[in-house]
């Protein structure tokens, strides 16, 4: 496919921006109409589009584009399981795992409904199990503690799901995650835990990866020290596709949930990934939340382009970043148990487009995915908002609120949601230079907002905002033709670690390393020594 920049519909699209240079959106504000034709719903989600420097044609041409480049053939090929992860020959059918069978989903022409359902079942099970007494550690006590060890997806989405909706919190079992390969962070989790009561899961698709199974190897040496080797079957599940490996470790076949190839890390909170959800939470929320994600699939698999809540988010994106220039988007919840959601959308947008090579292996002519960034709440006014409404770079935001507060309290709510809304307008209007002034009081405005407005924060509205980050940044692949499923650039890295843990724990002598490695090699060693500096 033709680089985005050499179409004719980006250069349309490039051209209006010339000629709409002049816009300020503190003039397109005083426009009742445009702000209700920006302004979408579903269900208990509000998307607020008014305050991006965009028209009508603005919306028309990004339409174009979007038509232009083949986005409904591409997510409908992704609904039918085709390998749209080519680089892997893998299919990225995530939709699935909140699917109904009616939905018919397929890899390769199987479908998967039945395999789906069949691990669902077995977490519910466990859930149960554990919620009745009939699963107990190896004393025979009630687990207190859920502590997952795992990494990327497969700590970022259940990490995010459980602090979001700590509200639906069941008393007796706290989630706990661990996911840094530093062992403070794995010391921390278990100082605060009892052995006899502490259940620990596993997340790892390979079984393989690297801080995961180091961490894992410490717990286990953790339980086993105060109990004894019996005591992993009792006390240890694991999320994986490598069940040989996990029994090889002392994990039992009850405890064991399967994992697919088609289903990306960053995309997998809705499989056995989310047990520690299920299980701190119970079944039925979790359940909700698969509803949710699923209204927002069926909503992004069927609605009209132009209705279309998570490609018209994605087209303001590409509006931002490739005509306006915003090299940079804050995600601002004002919602203190989506503290998380900046994290995990950093992973979701940077590791899914920050690529610089296409689909078809050529360097890429545009920008791709911005720097993502953000804290929840009024916390980031008081730390770099200053640059979002003065700096000298452009960054595109989007603010998250919920009407209904999860602790009501006094004026808090409001003075929340006041914030929430004065900021965007404020980023929006800017204020002009006049009598009584002076520069410093100067605000250019025009800084390019979303409003995101749950109605509540429940298990279902986080699915629905879930799915439309989700199919957005599919949306935005497609238009820059690139892979939003693999993730090749964090493996250089991993390959250089392999020799340097030896060169630190065996004292071998990688080959071929530059100056400032060497350097900082010899270092660590010359302190470890005892020597200090030269």
């Amino acid at each position: 496919m033709p680089s985005p920049a050499s179409m004719p519909a980006w250069q349309a699209l490039a051209d209006h921006h010339r000629a709409a240079a002049d816009i300020h959106l503190r003039d397109l504000l005083a426009d009742d109409d445009r702000t209700r034709n920006l302004t979408f719903a579903l269900g208990g989600l509000c998307l607020d589009l008014s305050k991006n420097r965009l028209t009508d044609t603005t919306l028309a041409l990004l339409l174009d584009l979007a038509v232009a480049r083949g986005l409904p053939a591409r997510r409908d090929a992704m609904a039918a399981g085709e390998a749209v992860n080519e680089t892997e020959n893998r299919a990225a059918l995530h939709m699935a795992l909140r699917a109904r069978a009616e939905d018919g989903f397929a890899v390769g022409g199987r479908p998967v409904h039945g395999e789906i359902q069949a691990v669902l079942d077995h977490m519910a099970d466990f859930v149960a199990g554990v919620e009745n007494g009939t699963r107990t550690g190896a004393t025979g006590k009630a687990f207190r503690d859920v502590i997952t060890i795992g990494i990327g997806g497969s700590d970022q989405g259940p990490r995010l799901a459980c602090r979001a909706l700590a509200p639906y919190r069941r008393r007796g079992l706290t989630p706990r995650f661990v996911s840094n390969v530093d062992a403070t962070d794995l010391t921390e989790a278990l100082h605060a835990c009892d052995p006899e009561t502490a259940l620990i899961i596993v997340s790892s698709k390979t079984f393989t990866t690297s801080e995961t199974m180091t961490n894992a190897m410490t717990a286990r040496r953790w339980l086993t020290e105060a109990l004894d080797s019996d005591a992993v079957a009792k006390h240890f599940c694991a999320v994986t596709s490598n069940d040989a490996a996990a029994r090889d470790f002392g994990i039992t076949d009850d405890a064991l949930f399967d994992f697919w190839d088609w289903v990306g890390g960053r995309y997998s909170v809705w499989s056995a990934i989310g047990l520690p959800l299920a299980l701190t939470a119970g079944m039925e929320v979790f359940r909700d939340f698969l509803a949710g994600a699923r209204d927002m699939d069926r909503h992004f698999l069927e609605a009209p382009l132009a209705e279309n809540l998570p490609v018209l988010l994605a087209l303001a994106g590409i509006w931002n970043r490739n005509f306006e220039g915003a090299a940079a988007h804050a995600v601002l919840p004002y919602d203190q148990l989506l503290d998380g959601l900046p994290d995990y959308l950093q992973q979701l947008e940077m590791e899914s487009n920050g690529k610089a090579v296409d689909r078809d292996g050529a360097a890429v002519t545009q920008p791709t995915a911005p720097v993502v960034f953000g804290q929840a709440g009024t916390n980031g006014q008081h730390a770099f908002y200053q640059l979002l409404h003065q700096g000298t770079d452009l960054v595109s935001a989007d603010f998250i609120a919920a009407v209904e507060p999860a602790h009501p309290a006094g004026d808090h709510h409001d003075k929340l949601l006041a914030n929430f809304l004065a900021q965007p307008a404020a980023l929006a209007r800017g204020r002009k230079a006049g009598p009584g002034v002076p520069p410093h009081k100067v605000f250019a405005g025009n800084r390019p907002t979303t409003s995101i407005l749950l109605d509540r924060l429940d298990p279902h509205g986080l699915g629905m905002l879930l799915a439309l980050y989700e199919h957005k940044v599919f949306v935005q692949g497609v238009i820059w033709n690139v892979n939003s499923f693999d993730q090749f650039g964090v493996e250089l890295g991993k390959e250089l670690a392999g020799p340097l843990t030896g060169a630190l724990t065996q004292g071998t002598e990688p080959a071929g390393l530059d100056a400032s490695t060497r350097s900082l090699l010899d270092r660590i060693r010359r302190v470890r020594d005892g020597g200090g500096r030269p």
